[in-house]
């Protein structure tokens, strides 16, 4: 299983917020890129990053400091937020991008998400946030009426290599990843999934990790690295291991 340690992006500085509010937020290191490379040196092999002024604005606003990170690390490097349109698809995957995910566009704009997905094979990823259950969107401030279940199938056909799907309620809380609703979502559908939210230790990884059959493929992992609660070489070691 893959562990994907999270940089979020807010006003240029790499920050962790509490349920995706933009009102209580940890700033963690002023310079992402150099948040980037402490992350290729402690040993993972890839990287989550999420744009959430870009999520809430609708379009990419820290590309300077998605930048730097493309070019500070050697890592594949995942982005989220504010890309909604095929141009800004086509952008950020020519800079170096390993894979784009598509959050309010899955639902706003499907079109877009399969034409992408049959565009750039294996680089389209979509990103499923939820409320109770419900789908949320611009940056977490609406909540649509659309299950998380409903969205993923919708998309099965499309060949999107991706699905991550976060529990709003547990992010950035440390509550713990909700193992259960992850499990459902994954054997709903034949797209891998990838966890994230709330993950708050080494038994998180576990409880992940016993449900991988189910089709879950990684998991992310941001607050819990900040504070020190889960030591990386230890994390990473678990995953890794076939047992």
């Amino acid at each position: 299983m893959n562990l994907y340690p999270a940089i979020d992006l807010k006003d240029g500085r790499c920050v962790r917020l509490l349920k995706g509010d933009f009102a209580r937020e940890t700033v963690f290191n002023d310079d992402p890129a150099d948040q980037a490379a402490q992350f290729q040196a402690q040993g993972f092999r890839r990287l989550h990053v999420v744009d959430l002024n870009g999520a809430a604005a609708g379009r990419s606003v820290n590309r300077a400091g998605v930048e730097a990170i493309l070019g500070a690390v050697t890592l594949p490097v995942q982005l989220g937020g504010g890309i909604r349109d095929m141009a800004g698809i086509e952008m950020w995957l020519a800079r170096g991008l390993a894979r784009v995910i598509l959050g309010t566009a899955a639902l706003t704009d499907p079109g877009l998400v399969r034409r992408a997905a049959r565009t750039f094979p294996g680089r389209v990823a979509v990103g499923i946030d939820a409320r109770g259950g419900r789908v949320a969107t611009q940056g977490w401030f609406e909540t649509s009426d659309v299950t998380a279940v409903d969205l993923a199938r919708s998309f099965e056909d499309a060949g999107v290599a991706a699905i991550v799907y976060t529990d709003i309620e547990r992010d950035g809380a440390l509550r713990g990843v909700n193992v259960a609703a992850t499990a459902a979502l994954a054997r709903a559908v034949g797209t891998p999934v990838i966890a994230s939210g709330g993950v708050a230790g080494l038994d998180d990884l576990r409880a992940l990790k016993r449900e991988a059959a189910s089709g879950i493929e990684g998991v992310i992992c941001g607050r819990a690295l900040y504070d020190g609660k889960i030591d990386p070489a230890q994390a990473l070691a678990l995953l890794d291991d076939k047992k």
